[in-house]
């Protein structure tokens, strides 16, 4: 497999936390964000990815993007460990957190949103990311055991870590939502998480790099 992965994208490094998981060996093709007015954008990429957006992942002779969907992939066809638990209710209440987070939260405070706020950008993404996380910050009250969703990390986990570490990047608040801020360090002491972090990429710059 070759993922087309920016180090520090957080629909990259679900996918990242997806394979590490999974045990499954792949090789990376740095994307660029910022680099070249973006990597993104160049011809070879969008004939790849038309919505020229970090990740993409080769696999099994197919070409994927979007995060939710790679991480489907990888539960349908290599299912062990997990992400999705067997019982039906837990299973909604996963994709229930992982849409929150992936269509509620993180579209709200990308790259190219913040492109178009200029100098109000750092407090364009606090105000989202604070009100995103005080939804969150409920349900998971009423779903999390250790993790997200009771004692097994899911889908729902691989979402919440990147957008931790993207509301810290922005300065939020975090006392508010102590839920979210136990989940986060646990999960943070975990191999895979630890190895797909933003600071141990081949991309990361060298004063970011762990």
């Amino acid at each position: 497999p070759i993922l087309y992965s920016y180090f520090r994208s957080s629909c990259s490094w679900r996918v990242r936390i997806a394979l590490a998981l999974k045990g499954i060996s792949y090789d990376v093709v740095p994307v660029n964000l910022l680099k070249d007015g973006g990597q993104q954008f160049s011809a070879e990429f969008k004939a790849m990815n038309p919505m020229q957006q970090v990740p993409a992942l080769k696999i099994d002779g197919i070409t994927l993007s979007q995060s939710l969907a790679i991480i489907h992939y990888l539960e349908d066809t290599r299912p062990k460990p997990r992400l999705l638990p067997q019982d039906p209710k837990k299973r909604a209440q996963v994709r229930m957190i992982a849409d929150h987070i992936v269509s509620g939260i993180q579209p709200l405070q990308n790259l190219s949103v913040l492109k178009q706020m200029g100098e109000k950008k750092t407090e364009w993404a606090q105000n989202y990311i604070s009100s995103g996380f005080q939804a969150l910050e409920q349900t998971l009250k009423h779903t999390a055991g250790r993790y997200c969703v009771g004692d097994e990390v899911s889908m729902a986990d691989l979402c919440l870590v990147p957008q931790v570490f993207n509301a810290e990047r922005f300065q939020v608040d975090m006392g508010p939502y102590p839920t979210i801020t136990r989940i986060n360090k646990a999960l943070l002491e975990l191999e895979a998480f630890k190895v797909s972090h933003p600071s141990r990429q081949p991309d990361t710059p060298a004063d970011m790099q762990a």
